[in-house]
């Protein structure tokens, strides 16, 4: 179940093999998310650029989680985002060129309680990512560093050495 230790962990590692499908990019991270009920049930997945070369992993992720809810009542599945996981492998961004609201205002949006990451985003390609600016919004946000290391080493190729 998310929240006990062993669980985010497995979770999040989950998220990180994700990372690890996407295609590569000189201009941007490879991200995995996973998002998961309070029961242990996988709601969605998502990793960048899967759907779109825009694509962010969270985004992905939570279009499909919402449009599972629709699918299983016309309800839009507020309730159960309320009490989900979203696993990240990295930080949710903030500030985001390529759409009109970032993966942080479509977390909040969609009503997500919880956020566990593996590593904050660095400063390459914006200033800082959107924990804080979830927290701030009453979202539950952990940094799990244990799994830093493998999310980082998806993403080896931008970082400096």
């Amino acid at each position: 179940m998310p929240g006990a230790p062993d669980s985010d962990l497995h979770w999040l590692g989950t998220a990180v093999e994700l990372s690890r499908r996407c295609p590569p990019s000189d201009a941007a991270f490879s991200v995995g998310a996973i998002i998961v009920s309070a029961a242990g049930d996988v709601l969605a997945t998502g990793y960048s650029r899967e759907t779109d070369p825009k694509g962010h992993a969270e985004e992905i992720a939570l279009r499909r989680a919402e449009g599972a809810a629709l699918r299983r009542a016309a309800d839009p599945g507020a309730a159960e985002l309320a009490t989900a996981t979203l696993y990240s492998s990295l930080e949710p961004c903030l500030l985001r060129a390529s759409r009109p609201a970032s993966c942080s205002e479509l977390i909040a949006a969609a009503g997500v309680g919880r956020v566990v990451i593996a590593w904050l985003e660095p400063p390459l390609f914006v200033p800082h990512g959107g924990a804080a600016w979830l927290a701030a919004r009453g979202v539950s946000v952990l940094e799990l560093t244990e799994l830093a290391g493998a999310a980082k080493a998806v993403n080896a190729h931008l970082l400096p050495a």
